[in-house]
């Protein structure tokens, strides 16, 4: 990955890899999860927390990395699924139907997950006879009939607990690399009649394994068409959905209407019929029912729209509650803020929140109106329908129901225009 940070760190749809494989798994109630590490991967052992973590050291294949576990693993004897942190794909749908045929049919000891690629190139071969898994053969020692078999090998496996230990102890290291391999199991179950059979993934995308940026952009792409579907699914109308992009935790309400080119950032929170129009960027944000954002609209974290609030092109919002039927149309940013409800922000409002060292509150009451290019210089309070004229800047409290203007005197120098153009026009002609 050519990074400092730990590949299955590496996030797909604003999650780290390994923490979409950790979710599936407690949509399932495991009873426990271990992750295997190896030396010096303290980032990662935090990141997992509380998980427990087993570190491998040195790597010595896919059969170690098990055995690292085995301590975890004291005295258990249900079913143990070995996943790996880089193929963030997988279903529970295909973990199920893996658990289920551990535990069906003659109670196999080893259930491998496999999947058919376009091109089996180089994976090893899954070869299935009578409905029973024989062996795992590896492309390069696969004879030219076996090389034919679309059936790949996963790497994915369930394994029964209760002969996990045996298994494992039956992994030799005697090959080039000197290492244990966990694929060695399917070899010792059938000597020991315990049974081996293959479960195949519905989709060979559930399997894939991320190893470069590469190879992310297309696991996000995959992650993306799913999150969509299920949008979709759930009666979200996208205008254009491959130009939406979602977070593994948005949430929509019913009919909600989203335009082209809208980015959703992580805790995004969307309700019943909201339309959000097309180049919007939403992060950390909720929205109430029948709101109107963008185009062109920024809500960054702490964002809290209410009911029918109206949020228009070019404007940013962050850190504050606008209350039911509040508007702000166009060009404006409101930070730090409390919006009453169905107050109205003119365009170029702007909260000064920031005063070089603190961030300070602008609280704008129910029914006040904010004339356009204005400057709230916070902390600073806006009363229940008070006005304030356009073009001014308020740096201290404005009453309930009140008029606040701040602005220089007009002057107006008649024909001063004439003159001018006169001026620059004789300069002109002679500069030639």
């Amino acid at each position: 990955m050519e990074s400092a940070r730990p590949k299955v760190l590496h996030e797909i749809a604003g999650r780290g890899m390994i923490f979409h494989l950790l979710a599936t798994l407690r949509e399932l109630a495991f009873d426990r999860t271990v992750v295997v590490t190896g030396k010096g991967m303290d980032e990662l052992a935090r990141a997992v927390a509380p998980n427990p973590v087993a570190v491998q050291d040195p790597p010595l294949g896919t059969g170690h990395a098990v055995m690292a576990a085995r301590k975890a693993l004291a005295g258990f004897k249900g079913d143990v699924l070995v996943l790996y942190g880089d193929t963030p794909l997988l279903t529970r749908d295909t973990i199920e139907r893996m658990i289920a045929a551990r535990n069906g049919k003659g109670n196999p000891a080893v259930v491998v997950l496999g999947f058919r690629p376009d091109d089996p190139g180089d994976y090893g071969r899954l070869v299935v006879e009578k409905g029973k898994l024989t062996r795992i053969v590896e492309a390069r020692d696969a004879t030219a009939k076996e090389k034919k078999i679309g059936l790949c090998n996963a790497g994915i496996m369930a394994i029964d607990g209760a002969r996990l230990n045996e298994l494992l102890d039956g992994i030799g290291n005697k090959n080039a690399k000197k290492e244990y391999y966990l694929t060695d199991i399917v070899a010792i179950a059938r000597k020991k009649r315990w049974g081996a059979v293959a479960v195949e993934a519905a989709d060979a995308s559930e399997v894939m394994g991320v190893n470069t940026r590469a190879d992310l952009a297309v696991a996000e792409a995959i992650m993306q068409s799913r999150l969509r579907a299920a949008a979709l699914a759930k009666g979200v109308t996208m205008t254009d959905p491959t130009t939406v992009y979602l977070s593994h935790d948005t949430r929509f309400g019913r009919d909600v209407t989203i335009g082209p080119n809208v980015v959703f950032g992580r805790a995004v929170s969307v309700g019943d019929s909201v339309e959000i129009r097309a180049f919007c960027h939403i992060d950390g944000a909720i929205i109430g029912d029948r709101a109107i954002v963008g185009p062109f609209a920024r809500l960054r974290p702490g964002a809290r729209l209410g009911r029918e609030v109206h949020i228009g092109n070019f404007v940013e919002v962050k850190e504050a509650v606008i209350e039911d039927g509040a508007k702000a149309n166009h060009l404006t940013y409101i930070g730090d803020a409390h919006v009453g409800a169905g107050a109205n922000i003119g365009a170029g409002t702007i909260t000064c929140n920031y005063d070089g060292f603190f961030k300070h509150r602008t609280e704008i009451g129910a029914g006040a109106f904010i004339g356009s290019n204005t400057a709230l210089v916070a902390p600073v309070k806006v009363g229940a329908g008070a006005f304030v004229g356009a073009g001014s800047v308020i740096t201290t409290e404005v009453a309930p129901d009140s008029l606040a203007v701040e602005r220089s005197d007009q002057i107006e120098h008649k024909g001063w225009a004439v003159r001018f153009r006169e001026k620059k026009s004789a300069e002109k002609k002679k500069a030639g």
